[in-house]
């Protein structure tokens, strides 16, 4: 089974977010960039695979040069080879796109993707992916057990969990279930010298073209001041929470 697995390139979430020139671009500056978390779910549960039935694992991104250490994170964990596809990942159709190039050249039975990435949170890459690629489709999976070709996955709907089953080729969007956090992997010493040694290969882009563009952004609003209420006084916090709060 070849897995090729996509991996985003996203700011840490712990890292304070600027925009620059009018709030029209976002500003790199000071910014730690890792995995994609969703992303990283999807590649430990390829790993398993790999390591259960054989599998191979490829690791694929949409992004310039500077997405390369996260490439290598990721094989360091246990890819196999990485694949950078060298355009700005502006859109997402674009990426889709430029992804559905690889799928279809690299005879890939299965792909592996987070359901959003967690920088612009759009949930469309592997929606569309599947559907240029013509590859049944599950979104959100919490869970895939793979036989032969054929496929039981679960996915997160409102009040529960589905239960579907499928067959390769297969476009997954997974998100946290399909792993659980315990068992994510930290790269060691020896993942990471052998690292260096597996193939990135960097291929230009098919020449897609941006649906859309970015006009600007805009931070949230800054939380107001704290009122304290004394404890006494339920007439005025029922006032707060009726008038101001409007939560009641």
């Amino acid at each position: 089974m070849k897995i090729l697995v996509c991996i985003s390139h996203v700011p840490d979430t712990t890292s304070k977010i600027n925009f620059t020139n009018n709030d029209a671009e976002f500003d790199k500056n000071g910014v730690q960039f890792v995995i994609n978390p969703y992303d990283e779910f999807c590649l430990t549960r390829a790993m398993w695979f790999k390591e259960k039935q054989g599998a191979t694992v490829t690791v694929v991104n949409v992004g310039g040069a500077e997405t390369e250490p996260t490439l290598r994170k990721a094989l360091a964990i246990g890819a196999d080879d990485a694949i950078r596809i060298n355009i700005d990942p502006t859109d997402g159709f674009l990426v889709a796109k430029e992804l559905a190039a690889v799928v279809k050249s690299g005879g890939y039975d299965l792909v592996l993707a987070g359901k959003e990435s967690a920088d612009y949170n759009g949930q469309m890459v592997p929606g569309m992916l599947a559907s240029l690629v013509d590859f049944n489709f599950v979104n959100g999976c919490v869970e895939m057990e793979i036989e032969d070709a054929k496929v039981t996955a679960k996915r997160e709907i409102d009040g529960g969990t589905e239960t579907l089953s499928t067959s390769l080729p297969l476009v997954i969007g997974g998100q946290k279930g399909i792993v659980e956090e315990k068992d994510l992997r930290i790269p060691n010493m020896r993942g990471i010298m052998m690292a260096r040694k597996k193939p990135l290969q960097v291929l230009e882009a098919t020449g897609a073209n941006a649906s859309t563009n970015i006009e600007s952004f805009e931070k949230p609003a800054p939380k107001g001041a704290v009122k304290l209420v004394d404890a006494d006084n339920l007439d005025e916090l029922i006032s707060l929470l009726h008038n101001e709060a409007k939560v009641i």
